[in-house]
């Protein structure tokens, strides 16, 4: 059975395809706002009404550095997500913020982590990567076995444990936004998918630095651990770096490393779903690869190279530091807490399963290989 891989045509397209979110996008997709219907599409919008969102999220972004340094414990990223998080469910935002607040979390996360790359020499990313893939690709081999016998029992549909699976396996909301055209999911299963794997993130920013501590683990092996067990790039970021500098690059390394295997996921995926359906699977695979890994990876070509003035690198290297804290300030801002913890009972427990999978496996490879 030959499987022809093609860019999706619009009467090929799932009737959802063009609402699925891209990583971390789920905050802003079940915001509260006065009319959710104005900001649909925010490549398309005005200027300005991707201004007042943005300028939101800056706002609030000064607010959760300054609380940063007061806190280093605590850190800017995760302020700005409690600080978003506050806010949105407190208030109703103007439904003119809410373009702004999604192109910040679309957008400004990718310009971000490619501005980090800018403190990373190659070296570090080659020994980072190589050294972390034997673990993650068990880990992420593990995560589907244990998603395909979770729903053994608990019954759900298959294209919804598969959108869980794949969530947790490589990296949230880009994986499910990258498996989804190909599984056609219903409308319903789209949004649990995406509520379950936000609602684990989340947790995951506050639970894995205290674990980390409490399990005494180095710099490096939490941000193994960290790159390895945590869902989406956001929450990678903002739980590694509140744990220190070290594990936070070294988190997104092992993170990047995880997001590059979308694209052959998604081939194996597509070519089981052909021949079961004997009928060709469409999936752009220009479409679902992360692209935002090769800036990351030309921004530490730089660094290594020494192209830049010292005096611009580390100007560029702040700038990126704070859109971090602007994109998971949109984060906070577009999630709906209630929202997240009425996903149901079978959802939250398949995504248990399989996240522990993956965490507790992470940790045993780790020791097992001398990491930790």
């Amino acid at each position: 059975m030959r499987v022809m891989m093609t860019p999706p045509r619009p009467h090929d397209a799932p009737e959802h395809s063009q609402d699925v979110p891209d990583d971390a996008n789920i905050a802003t997709s079940h915001g509260r706002t006065a009319n959710t219907s104005a900001a649909s599409a925010p490549s398309s919008s005005p200027p300005t009404r991707l201004l007042s969102g943005i300028l939101l999220c800056a706002v609030i972004g000064v607010a959760a550095t300054l609380i940063g340094r007061q806190f280093p414990l605590l850190g800017a990223p995760i302020a700005g997500l409690l600080l978003g998080l506050l806010v949105g469910n407190v208030f109703t935002l103007p439904a003119h913020t809410e373009a702004g607040i999604q192109w910040s979390v679309k957008k400004l996360l990718k310009w971000a982590i490619m501005g980090l790359g800018l403190r990373l020499p190659l070296q570090q990313l080659w020994t980072v990567g190589r050294e972390s893939l034997s673990i993650t690709l068990i880990t992420l081999s593990l995560a589907f076995l244990v998603a395909f016998l979770a729903n053994k029992w608990l019954k759900l549909s298959r294209p919804l444990s598969l959108l869980i699976g794949a969530g947790t396996a490589i990296c949230g909301g880009s994986a499910i936004a990258a498996v989804a055209p190909i599984v056609k999911p219903k409308k319903q299963e789209l949004a649990l998918a995406l509520t379950t794997i936000f609602l684990f993130n989340l947790v995951a920013v506050f639970l894995f630095p205290f674990i980390g501590h409490a399990l005494d683990m180095s710099d490096a092996a939490f941000g193994l651990w960290a790159g390895t067990a945590i869902n989406d790039t956001s929450s990678v970021v903002a739980a590694a770096y509140s744990y220190s500098q070290e594990a936070g690059d070294i988190a997104t390394i092992v993170k990047l490393t995880r997001a590059s295997l979308i694209l052959p996921v998604c081939i194996v995926i597509s070519i089981l779903y052909a021949r079961e359906q004997s009928k060709r699977s469409s999936v752009s695979l220009r479409a679902i690869f992360p692209w935002f890994i090769l800036g990351f990876v030309l921004a530490a070509v730089i660094h290594t190279l020494g192209i830049l003035p010292p005096a611009v690198e580390h100007a560029l290297s702040t700038a990126a530091d704070f859109m971090l804290v602007m994109a998971l300030v949109g984060v906070g801002l577009g999630s709906q807490l209630k929202q997240l913890l009425s996903a149901g009972v079978r959802p939250l427990l398949h995504g248990t399963l399989v996240w522990a999978a993956v965490a507790i496996s992470a940790l045993m490879l780790m020791k097992i290989q001398n990491f930790w």
